[in-house]
């Protein structure tokens, strides 16, 4: 008989079957091919020819084709590498829908949710024979770098896994749906654009330019002469970084071989800036600028373009990328299918940490051990670029003493006079009104204070056209139309006093990444990290949606369970398509939602609140809803302020008017525990 992995209804209502032993070999052909970059193309092909093994089971075809239980289909496949000896690809195959479980010991018992559990459970339902006469294993080596660290090797897992998730996706996808598309220039192609940007540079008309097109040049040189490894790009305020990072990147990138460049910065309001430059410099479409504070839209009005992007940052699949060091780190160690598909696009490409002594110090090892492991092992090659260069390299020689860091700027450039540019006095001690009496007789100046509450005074002192206030606490559209007004009147000569706080100096903007698995943990990650930057208390919630029959997915990936963050339309259909074979009493569900009150002392109190209720079939759309709202219908629905009866109309979420959600809202409910504790978690010493 034949077995079956997905089915596919067209629009003229015709079926289409993809057969396991399809889906098997396309996403082994990916796999394979995606871990070749590091060595591991056998492993890569291993793992993709086991990963859906257990779709060769009654089981599996009963709830495809008859919209059965749901079943295990990956325990057989990590079962199999298992016994080939192959355990990355058995993590990689235990973990590729689920997440990457924990490795666990040999006591482990069949209930664990470890890997050593459930090799010890094994699969729930007996394979098929058509498997083993239909997919053939080939012998597989490990890469030389393994077997000789563990951290080393636990690395590797996650490379792999990477590896087998894209390929899964990509594969799936494309019988789902129609292939993407790519309008990916070749390297040296996006070189040529840059020749063709500088070209005017040259020959310069001062010193300071001058000097900046030696900067430049010598990236340039060093980029094409250079083999990969590790590299500093130490270049003063004004020396023309952003460019000639881009510059030695381009040409290493041509020179080596390299895939693609990750250009990694670590404040969104530095990212906007430079992701524009590179759009001027390569073209808008191979540049994807990855963070929270980007969407790309998907819907019936979208672009192809925009749908382009929205796609490349699932997995970086496009010549340069620029993100957040934190989309960058957190990717790199989480456990989650969706945030790894991009990982083993990191291999040979081209890493550049801007403003590398922005690294976060708390972090610090983890951060060079896993970009010491990418250059050692995975063909990448790193450049810090800064204009402070910090002492890393001790940390670097820890992990993997024979990286040594190569700097990219000559050293009279350097430490060239002609980019001291700046002029430091002692204006004494001024109060809030000596010091809008000083910057009301300026043209043009910036007043850095080091709290908002100092910045919003000053700023309300000053009077006139050409007065601006920055703060963290704008929205980011917002901030980007105040910058560029502040850009065009200092070009064009124009009054311009901008008052700001030293974290805008910096570059920073406070948006927190989620990276809790509990809703608990998400809000206590906001509250902390916002309670820090303001040393005030701080209140902040995490919420989601929890469906029963999706072991409690989407859960804290709600705003992100597409892939994409914020993607409303997406996480619906991926909803929808997830739950179309579960039957009416089996689509329980609940909005939860946590609250966490912290003090600047680090004490913090969490309530949990929920709603239940279950999952339409359809969207039920009305006038008050977003996210999830048109597919949840409450169980309960309000009857004034605080009263409640039972939602025998089955109304969703989106129809129910704001009193009528108020009074069974989930967060409303975790705001009213609090309101309860709160006095006597106050009143603790």
């Amino acid at each position: 008989m034949k077995y079956y992995a997905h089915i596919r209804q067209l629009e003229d209502g015709c079926v289409l079957y993809q057969t396991v032993q399809e889906h098997l070999e396309g996403t082994a052909a990916l796999a394979e091919r995606f871990a070749a970059a590091f060595g591991a193309a056998s492993q890569g092909r291993i793992a993709g020819l086991t990963h859906d093994k257990g779709k060769y089971t009654d089981g599996f075809q009963n709830r495809l084709l008859l919209q059965g239980k749901r079943v295990d289909h990956s325990t057989a496949g990590a079962v199999e590498c298992a016994r080939m000896g192959q355990i990355p690809a058995a993590f990689a195959v235990a973990g590729h829908h689920g997440g990457l479980p924990e490795l666990g010991t040999r006591g482990d018992g069949p209930d664990s949710g470890t890997l050593m559990g459930r090799i010890k459970r094994g699969a729930p339902d007996p394979v098929a024979p058509e498997y083993a006469r239909e997919i053939t294993l080939p012998a597989a080596e490990y890469p030389d770098f393994c077997n000789k660290n563990i951290l080393t090797d636990f690395f590797y897992v996650r490379m792999l896994f990477s590896c087998l998730v894209d390929a899964d996706f990509l594969d799936t996808e494309t019988f789902l749906r129609e292939h993407r598309t790519s309008g990916a220039q070749p390297m040296t192609e996006l070189l040529a654009r840059l020749d063709r940007y500088v070209a005017p540079w040259f020959p310069p008309k001062n010193e300071l330019n001058r000097q900046r097109c030696e900067i430049l040049s010598a990236c340039r040189e060093r980029g094409r002469r250079e083999a990969q490894g590790l590299f500093t790009l130490t270049v003063p305020t004004g020396g023309g970084k952003t460019v000639a990072s881009l510059a030695f990147a381009l040409e290493h990138a041509v020179a080596a071989g390299m895939q693609r460049i990750i250009y990694v910065v670590p404040y969104t309001s530095i990212i906007e800036q430079t992701a524009d430059v590179f759009r001027e410099i390569l073209g808008a479409d191979q540049v994807l600028e990855h963070h929270s504070g980007v969407l790309y839209e998907t819907g019936d009005h979208a672009t192809a373009e925009s749908i382009s992007m929205a796609q490349a940052t699932e997995n970086w699949d496009i010549p340069v990328v620029v993100t957040t060091a934190v989309q960058f780190f957190e990717s790199l160690y989480s456990n989650r299918p969706a945030a790894c598909r991009k990982l083993h696009h990191l291999a040979k490409s081209v890493i550049v940490m801007d403003e590398a002594q922005m690294l976060p110090v708390d972090h610090l090892r983890p951060c060079v051990y896993a970009l010491s492991e990418l250059s050692a092992h995975y063909g990448a090659s790193v450049v810090l670029c800064t204009a402070t260069q910090p002492a890393l390299t001790p940390i670097f020689r820890e992990f993997q003493p024979e990286l040594s860091p190569r700097e990219l700027c000559p050293d009279e450039l350097a430490v060239s006079p002609v980019f001291r540019r700046t002029t430091i006095t002692c204006a004494g001690k001024l109060s809030w009104e000596g010091l809008t009496k000083r910057l009301s007789g300026q043209h043009q100046a910036l007043c850095i204070v080091n709290s908002r509450a100092g910045a919003q005074s000053v700023y309300e002192r000053l009077s006139g056209d050409g007065v601006f206030h920055l703060s963290t606490l704008m929205h980011p559209t917002h901030r980007r139309r105040v910058l560029a007004e502040i850009r065009r009147r200092l070009k064009n000569g124009e009054r311009c006093l901008v008052v700001s706080t030293s974290l805008i100096e910096a570059g920073v903007d406070v948006e927190v990444e989620e990276t809790g698995t509990t809703f608990a943990e998400n809000a206590l990650i906001k509250a902390e990290t916002i309670c820090k930057a303001s040393g005030l208390p701080t209140i902040a919630d995490d919420s989601g949606l929890c469906v029963e029959a999706l072991n409690g997915a989407p859960g804290v990936y709600s705003a992100r369970y597409c892939g994409r963050h914020g993607d409303d339309e997406a996480n619906n259909d991926k909803l929808l398509e997830a739950m179309k074979d579960i039957p009416a009493g089996q689509r329980g569900a609940k909005f939860v939602a946590a609250v966490c009150f912290i003090l600047p002392d680090g004490r913090h109190l969490t309530c949990v609140g929920e709603c239940p209720g279950s999952v339409a079939f359809a969207r039920l759309a009305g006038d008050y809803g977003f996210g999830y709202d048109p597919l949840f219908i409450p169980a309960d629905c309000g009857v004034g302020k605080t009263g409640r009866r039972p939602n025998t109309e089955g109304r969703s979420y989106a129809q129910l008017t704001p009193d009528e959600k108020d009074a069974i809202s989930h967060r409303g409910n975790a705001l009213a525990e609090m309101e309860q504790k709160l006095p006597g978690f106050l009143a603790e010493r």
